[in-house]
């Protein structure tokens, strides 16, 4: 089961970008960031045609999160738990039936910019309710993964100039401490695991600015996350690194595990 993040910037935008590398890659189970699309707006029609049933949690003009599957979607939990004044579409989970059942976490992270401040606030309170929630998807031992754009840079190599990034929510102490202690409470940075020796990347993102893409300027902010029964399922890990080269691209590539599920 190829399982797969994608940060596509403006799916509206970008269904081209969208459709064209899901008929390369094929992967079973998408999730995606920065829809910035309501619900009834989203393009279905193009993506149910490569043969993907669509859940979506859309916001007008920013935000909002998908997920596409070949194989049926059940119990859709859409927004994180933890905090019912939350209006921001940043959140959505569902389990994938397959020959095994795979619970699906995909996540858009608040960018927490700038900071210090009540943006900054609210991406540390909104780490803390993903932990939460991570701890009830990990209680339940079904295989899980739970992935996207966490917006955060967790370590120095994890970034081409990261000198550069020390004034970013991004790269603040608190915010890599957070996804510390998240990781550390069980689960697997799949890219990591299979990158351990790396000293510089790989990287996810490049900005469209100052020509970040031909220089190699990135970071790497799009992290799958694997509970203790889906590490053990794990067979692969991919970053599609030349759709960012392609017209029209995304800021971010897809990001993917191959699990034997």
């Amino acid at each position: 089961m190829k399982i797969a993040t994608f940060n596509i910037n403006g799916v509206r935008a970008r269904i081209e970008t969208l459709t064209g590398w899901l008929s390369e890659a094929r992967p079973d189970v998408v999730v995606l960031q920065e829809i910035k699309s309501q619900d009834e707006a989203f393009p279905a029609e193009p993506i149910a045609d490569l043969g993907y049933n669509i859940e979506t949690h859309g916001q007008k003009g920013f935000n909002g999160v998908a997920i596409l599957s070949k194989l049926p979607l059940e119990d859709v939990v859409r927004g994180l738990p933890g905090d019912d004044t939350d209006e921001q579409s940043r959140y959505i989970e569902a389990t994938v039936v397959g020959s095994r059942a795979v619970r699906i976490a995909g996540l858009y992270l608040p960018n927490g910019n700038p900071q210090p401040g009540p943006k900054f606030d609210y991406k540390l309170a909104w780490m803390e309710r993903l932990r939460a929630r991570a701890r009830v998807l990990r209680a339940d031992e079904i295989p899980t993964v739970m992935l996207g754009d966490y917006n955060v840079i967790p370590e120095p190599r994890d970034a081409a100039n990261p000198e550069k990034w020390v004034d970013d929510a991004l790269f603040q102490p608190e915010s890599r401490a957070a996804l510390r202690r998240i990781i550390n409470d069980g689960w697997t940075d799949a890219v990591r695991l299979r990158d351990q020796d790396n000293s510089r990347g790989p990287f996810t993102f490049w900005d469209y600015q100052a020509g970040a893409w031909q220089k190699d300027n990135g970071i790497r902010i799009d992290h799958v996350l694997l509970s203790p029964q889906a590490a053990d399922l794990l067979i692969e890990v991919g970053i599609d690194r030349d759709e960012r080269a392609k017209d029209k691209p995304s800021d971010h590539v897809p990001v993917w595990v191959d699990l034997d599920a």
